[in-house]
């Protein structure tokens, strides 16, 4: 048990992570560790709850408390005294609300609270925490919506991590301010609407582009980097990454109730490695800008309502390795060749009734794509004969009023002849109106 461990209370690092460590923290923990700067407790068997004294030790910068059974509250007593540069508390059973003083905690960098019970909405005084790198609530009941002033505020946040609560309404376009970020995972909330246009705009997870903070050996920030760890689903299954997260470039968006087009900015990711947009009520047609993000090693944009055909230029992605097209209303021939030969499992094109070639028993009409052909060539030569005959009366009609402006004498002839020919037609109306009315008059009728 941890209590019955002795330490010195000149020691100011802790650390037992990995052990089978049981029993609760004791409450005076700020008295037997007055001078503590990290307390790693991670992967333990430690319950009952957090020590409320832990806010009481000023020296503290980092401690991690994850992977244990700690229940209850987070405590609510953080001040602006402590110099806290990463708080850990992921996969225990804590519940009730995300204390409105970690906004106090103005030099926090790191905030892992995934994987627990907390609920409510995120608190307006997490805008204090401008230095931020992580935010990851994931895994959790929290609901309302996702602030907009993340955008403002956060400017230096690589990974920004809700999936698997309550949020709801639009995501909003702010976050596309978020220049720094690499990993963006929504997925499985409540979100609805378009996906945001600007989407493109999240220059870090562009090939090639420096993220807004650039890390060097030697910095604290540096280090501290390989000792993340942060969950991802790429590739259809969840891993952990940690002394390579900061390479990774990840966008999730799955499970909502997004709508609209896949935005072409999207495809300006080049350096994103996976992709995830399915289970949404997406529409439209893919990107053919898709064939640029060739980092690609996952793409899931199944279970949406995604139409036309698969673009050519997705043969491109030769890091391609996972694919999922399936359940959508896309028709036409199934791409053959480079990185589709290696797509060649049915259940990536399934639920797409007018999907045909290879891999799929379906076959294509051989003479379809020369109907295709002849019908576009008609539409062409239409459009051509239309717009060469647009351009003639143009012309006419241009010189003929161009004449007119310039030329006096030709203008004044012109409606003096106007004029003659109205008056023929109503001398001549009026003398077989006056015929009729005789004939009329002459013959009656009964």
């Amino acid at each position: 048990m941890f209590s019955e461990i002795k330490f010195p209370k000149s020691l100011a690092y802790v650390n037992l992570t990995n052990n089978h460590i049981t029993g609760s923290l004791p409450q005076n923990i700020a008295q037997i560790f007055p001078n503590l700067t990290h307390l790693l407790l991670g992967n333990n068997l430690i319950n009952d709850s957090i020590p409320y004294s832990l806010c009481k030790i000023n020296s503290l910068y980092h401690f991690d408390l994850s992977s244990n059974n700690l229940v209850g509250n987070i405590p609510d007593c953080w001040s602006s005294t402590q110099r806290l540069n990463e708080i850990t508390l992921s996969s225990n059973k804590l519940s009730g609300v995300i204390p409105s003083s970690f906004g106090n905690l103005s030099t926090l960098v790191w905030l892992h609270l995934n994987n627990n019970s907390l609920h409510g909405e995120i608190p307006l005084s997490l805008r204090n925490l401008k230095q931020l790198s992580i935010l990851d609530i994931g895994d959790n009941k929290m609901s309302g919506y996702i602030p907009s002033w993340f955008g403002d505020i956060f400017s230096l946040i690589q990974i920004l991590r809700l999936r698997q609560n309550k949020f709801q309404g639009y995501i909003p376009l702010q976050l596309c301010k978020l220049s720094a970020l690499q990993i963006l995972d929504l997925s499985n909330n409540m979100l609805m609407g378009p996906i945001p246009h600007c989407i493109g705009n999240l220059t870090a997870m562009i090939q090639g582009n420096k993220p807004l903070v650039s890390l060097t050996p030697g910095e604290p920030k540096y280090s501290e980097w390989y000792e993340q760890d942060v969950s991802q689903i790429i590739k259809g299954r969840e891993d952990h990454y940690t002394r390579n997260l900061k390479f990774v470039a990840n966008v999730d968006l799955s499970n909502n109730s997004l709508s609209g087009p896949i935005p072409n900015g999207i495809t300006l990711l080049s350096a994103l490695r996976g992709l995830n947009l399915s289970h949404n009520h997406l529409s439209g047609e893919i990107p053919t800008t898709i064939g640029n993000m060739k980092s690609l090693e996952s793409l899931d944009l199944s279970h949406d309502q995604l139409s036309s055909s698969i673009p050519h230029t997705m043969s491109s992605l030769t890091f391609l390795s996972v694919l999922n097209l399936s359940y959508n209303n896309l028709s036409g021939p199934i791409p053959q060749g480079n990185q589709f030969s290696t797509l060649n499992d049915p259940s990536i094109y399934v639920g797409n009734k007018f999907l045909c070639g290879a891999p799929l028993s379906n076959k294509c009409d051989p003479n379809e794509n020369d109907i295709d052909e002849d019908e576009k060539d008609d539409k062409a030569d239409k459009l051509w004969f239309y717009f060469v005959i647009a351009m003639g009366f143009t012309t006419g009609f241009g010189v003929v009023i161009g004449v007119l402006l310039f030329k006096k004498c030709w203008r004044h002839a012109y409606f003096r002849c106007i004029d003659e020919t109205v008056h023929k037609i109503n001398v001549t109306f009026g003398r077989e109106l006056a015929r009729l009315k005789k004939t009329c008059m002459g013959n009656p009728v009964d």
